[in-house]
């Protein structure tokens, strides 16, 4: 069973910066995609930022240039370093895999993000 734990949410004023963290359960070379999206309130979650199994990178365009996605094989997380937060960013942010043999996605429970004016 894969677990997925998100880390480093909190409180930020514009401008500032936080660093999100997702330890999984397993080796991150079980899955064929690796990334975080997020759910501002009343609106759908939203993709972020995910990672291919060899490396590439899709960002929303909210927040290309501000986030950046990254992996570490051991320890076992996924990372996403948000500079110049806005208002807008704020939301639960999801950490999600997708299994290489299965397609089966998993999600962590989330790590919430407020971002104040």
């Amino acid at each position: 069973q894969v677990q997925l734990v998100e880390s480093g949410g909190g409180s930020v004023q514009a401008g500032g910066s936080l660093t999100l963290s997702c330890a999984a359960s397993v080796s991150l070379f079980s899955f064929k995609l690796t990334g975080w999206f997020r759910q501002a309130p009343g609106k759908q979650r939203e993709l972020v930022a995910v990672a291919s199994f060899y490396g590439d990178i899709t960002y929303a365009d909210s927040v290309k240039g501000r986030f950046t996605l990254s992996r570490d094989t051991l320890p076992r997380t996924i990372n996403l370093q948000m500079n110049s937060l806005k208002p807008d960013d704020t939301g639960v942010y999801y950490c999600k895999v997708v299994h290489h043999e299965n397609d089966m996605e998993y999600w962590g429970k989330g790590t919430l993000v407020t971002v104040s004016s």
